[in-house]
């Protein structure tokens, strides 16, 4: 089998998993988050945008519920050794199928919990599911019990991020010969993503940001490419991935000359980060490390040119985002706790100016100061 980890470490998240549906009175869980498989198990598929269920029982037995072309992929990338089919027919309903699994796992009436906030269950198949589970037993909203498993990494997790930060900084690395006037956007990018694959890591779970004039204001990737000028801005954001370990990292580079509104922009960049740093330590909440960022950047006068989160927690992820929960924005009141791997960007973009700065990388809390994860330095990047 092709795994990633040693079995005791699928065992002990497994041991985990029953301690939270014991906790919560849970007789089983209908797990549709690929990374929610990913993680229990090991299995590694594309496949979750088709209807696929992992049905763990509260005695932590488990039986993966998905299509024949993935049947093979489940064999050899997980531990998972109870596999059943629903055939692709027309008119079929996986739903139906799932609720006959459940019946003959004996779960009849029981407390069954479902994850439903997750792309690996539509809109359309949850209402095919509830209406085959309304009558079937007691069903409750369980979206959130693997995902806040998920959030402290284990040991051997956090090798997988540290190894996927280098290929970050792998990236970086390769991008800046070829940031200068004349630049293309395209071989850019293709040498930042080349430069991940040769070190033996994977695709993202979203395509990488790149844009520079005017489109380094944007924060989501957009089809098209362009030609770096003689003083030009170029944003960045992307991230290295290990056995889909995610180390994101986020830089607005220069061309030519600084102006005075880039380098206004890149002291409070620069500012809010490290006051972000500070507060990232136990006894704060995700909701204080948002607030060190929003009062730094209302200092320098640029409340309104910020965003309304500066990052995320990040870890093993599939399509469509890498972006994991919880999120740094105001209120939230998830502790910081140690041996969580996150990611902070400050990002002000200045549409009256049309002048874009971020700057932005991925930690590992300690019980003290968080470490940073890229051997890069915080400078202002001038081509």
């Amino acid at each position: 089998m092709a795994l990633h980890f040693e079995r005791s470490e699928f065992d002990a998240r497994r041991d985990r998993l029953m301690i939270e549906l014991a906790e919560k009175k849970l007789d089983a869980v209908l797990l549709f988050a690929q990374e929610s498989m990913y993680w229990l198990t090991g299995y590694d598929t594309f496949g979750f945008c088709f209807f696929q269920c992992l049905v763990v029982k509260a005695d932590g037995s488990m039986v993966l519920l998905t299509r024949s072309a993935d049947l093979r992929q489940a064999r050899h990338t997980s531990i998972i050794d109870n596999i059943v089919l629903w055939t692709d027919r027309d008119g079929a309903n996986p739903a139906i199928d799932l609720r006959n699994l459940l019946n003959e796992l004996d779960l009849l009436g029981a407390r069954i919990g479902v994850e439903y906030d997750t792309h690996g269950l539509t809109a359309y198949n949850g209402r095919r599911l509830d209406e085959q589970l309304q009558t079937f037993g007691q069903i409750a909203d369980a979206s959130g019990i693997v995902s806040r498993l998920r959030l402290f990494k284990s040991p051997a997790e956090i090798a997988k991020a540290e190894k996927a930060a280098n290929l970050s900084d792998d990236a970086l690395d390769a991008a800046l010969p070829l940031i200068k006037q004349g630049g293309d956007e395209a071989l850019i990018l293709a040498a930042m993503q080349g430069a991940i694959f040769a070190g033996g890591g994977d695709y993202p779970a979203n395509e990488f940001i790149i844009g520079s004039g005017i489109d380094a204001l944007l924060c989501r990737y957009k089809a098209g490419r362009r030609k770096l000028t003689k003083n030009d801005q170029l944003t960045l954001e992307w991230a290295g991935v290990f056995h889909h370990y995610h180390a994101p990292m986020m830089r607005t580079v220069l061309t030519g000359k600084v102006s005075k509104r880039h380098q206004e922009l890149f002291d409070a960049a620069h500012a809010a980060l490290l006051a972000v740093e500070k507060a990232m330590t136990p006894g704060n909440t995700f909701g204080d490390v948002f607030d060190a960022h929003a009062r730094t950047l209302e200092a320098h006068n640029l409340t309104k040119h910020r965003l309304n989160a500066c990052g995320y927690s990040v870890g093993a992820r599939f399509t469509p985002s890498w972006m994991d929960m919880p999120m740094f924005y105001q209120g939230n009141p998830e502790p910081i706790a140690p041996n969580m791997t996150l990611f902070s960007h400050i990002i002000i973009m200045d549409s009256e100016t049309e002048t874009a700065m971020t700057l932005g990388r991925t930690y590992l809390t300690t019980e003290s100061q968080p470490k940073p994860l890229s051997r890069h330095d915080l400078d202002l990047i001038v081509q």
